[in-house]
């Protein structure tokens, strides 16, 4: 599921409202975009109609109840996979290379890395 679904950051920011909350009307959506975006009830439920029309979210009645048929998982690989393929050719190494190469990474971090490493190595 969800394949073709890009999201832009309007839809992201409902999106993480859904996944937070699980399922909320779309009133209260609409109260709470406009509490911290801005935008009008009007903007909210066109893109509330947009997600719907994507298959990120279904519409349940009564009271336009709206719940996330999407991952931020499924999403995160999704955005992830595109802008490797538009800006790395697709190469997760060339990206790895470019993105750590002048990062100061905290013990932690490097620890987690080498976990995965190891972890890549033994399949």
């Amino acid at each position: 599921m969800g394949e073709d679904i890009r999201l832009h950051e309007g839809e992201l920011n409902i999106m993480e409202l859904l996944w937070s909350n699980k399922v909320l009307a779309a009133k209260d959506i609409a109260k709470i975009i406009k509490e911290y975006i801005g935008w009008e009830k009007n903007t909210t439920y066109t893109v509330i109609n947009r997600l719907i029309a994507k298959g990120a979210i279904d519409r349940e009645e009564p009271g336009f109840f709206c719940r996330a048929t999407i991952t931020k998982k499924e999403i995160q690989k999704i955005e992830t996979d595109a802008l490797l393929d538009k800006v790395f050719n697709g190469s997760l190494s060339n990206f790895l290379t470019d993105y750590l190469k002048n990062r100061q990474l905290k013990p932690a971090e490097l620890l987690e890395l080498e976990k995965i490493l190891i972890e890549q190595k033994r399949r």
